[in-house]
């Protein structure tokens, strides 16, 4: 599993995900299908985000498991930045023109 700061045209989002990569092709169709056909992504620690989001991480993680799919954990712009460093950040994946 895997987490993900995506920023999309409407704002940041923090998933959760059993896709290997980001920019694996069916992960993006499904982001696709959410309306987000270009972004920015960054791949944050696991673990942190298990510790910043407890018991609604593991509610999530727990209906993932098995199966390749992704959840939205946080849409919550200003509460993911309160949660997130900028310079804990790497390097970006952007996909889409």
């Amino acid at each position: 599993m895997r987490a993900y700061l995506i920023f999309t045209g409407s704002g940041p989002i923090l998933i959760l995900t059993t896709f290997p990569v980001v920019t694996d092709d069916r992960l993006v169709a499904k982001l696709r299908h959410k309306g987000i056909a270009k972004f920015i992504a960054y791949e944050v620690p696991l673990d942190r985000t298990s510790r910043l989001y407890g018991v609604p991480f593991e509610v999530i993680a727990a209906d993932l498991a098995g199966q390749e799919d992704l959840r939205v954990l946080d849409f919550n712009g200003h509460h993911i930045f309160a949660n997130f460093h900028l310079s804990e950040l790497g390097e970006p994946i952007r996909h889409g023109d």
